[in-house]
């Protein structure tokens, strides 16, 4: 019988799955907690949040910037933005517009916006050079960038067991794929940090981590986040015929590593990026 954890699918277009999607913070949370900590707030400013999603954190910075400032938030992910709409209604904030649309192609004005933010958002974005300079174009010079994002060692305890099961079922080569999936979801410190500064963004860095524990791999296989988020993306580096029997592997493995190390914990490094255009 195949595990619950592949047979997942999901529409996202379904309101009510988007609205219980709103009550999982704890991914973004913490990546937001250190991006909220770095902006400057001040009054008359005009802002960005890039996939601003179901609308963390662009009502927080909404309400902290207060009825002067003017703020935008930009997302392709349609049911999303209808939901955040209500939530706007609901929470009184009458200073934010939303777009619906992508990063490589901004509909906003030339140095117009004095602060961007992305929480987790650019690792997201298909063309991650166009996107940056589509935020020079529409950044004002002093513009205050600051974004997070997760990188290519997250999970790494769990990438470790999936290229172990690959090798031991005679797919050795594609162990390169899972490596290929790993950079196009999250580039290396130093590659993001040189894309920032092509666009004239100076920048100050930050790293920080928080970690995910489970009781076993069949708890963690089965976690709401990791079937919605993740269990897709893994299934297409697999033959579709051979995608039962690896899983299984996989969590045979992690399941014998809990039993070893007293549960399974997934490590979740982030780079917090305070940055400055400077023309």
């Amino acid at each position: 019988m195949q595990p619950d954890f592949l047979s997942a699918e999901f529409n996202f277009d379904d309101p009510e799955l988007v609205s219980y999607l709103d009550e999982l913070p704890f991914w973004s949370a913490p990546f937001g907690i250190a991006l909220l900590e770095k902006v400057r707030y001040k009054k008359n400013i005009t802002a960005l949040d890039i996939g601003c999603g179901t609308g963390f954190p662009l009502t927080e910075i909404a309400m902290r910037l207060g009825s002067t400032s003017k703020v935008y938030g930009l997302d392709p992910w349609t049911a999303a933005l209808d939901h955040l709409t209500s939530k706007l209604k609901v929470y009184n904030i009458s200073n934010v517009e939303l777009i619906n649309g992508y990063a490589e192609e901004i509909n906003l004005p030339d140095n117009s916006i004095d602060l961007i933010v992305s929480n987790n958002g650019l690792n997201n974005v298909q063309d991650l050079r166009r996107s940056l300079s589509e935020c020079r174009r529409i950044a004002k010079n002093g513009c205050q960038f600051v974004a997070t994002m997760n990188l290519d060692k997250t999970m790494i305890e769990f990438y470790n067991v999936f290229k172990d099961a690959l090798v031991e079922s005679g797919l050795r080569e594609l162990t390169a794929d899972v490596d290929k999936h790993i950079y196009e979801k999250r580039k290396p410190v130093d590659e993001m940090i040189a894309l920032f500064e092509e666009n004239n963004f100076r920048v100050n860095k930050s790293l920080s981590s928080f970690s995910y524990k489970f009781a076993d791999g069949t708890s963690m296989l089965n976690y709401f986040l990791i079937r919605i988020a993740f269990i897709k993306s893994w299934k297409k580096i697999i033959p579709s015929e051979r995608a039962q029997e690896i899983f299984l592997l996989i969590e045979s493995k992690l399941n014998a590593k809990a039993h070893t190390d007293n549960g399974i914990s997934l490590s979740v490094p982030y780079l917090v990026i305070d940055a400055e255009l400077i023309e």
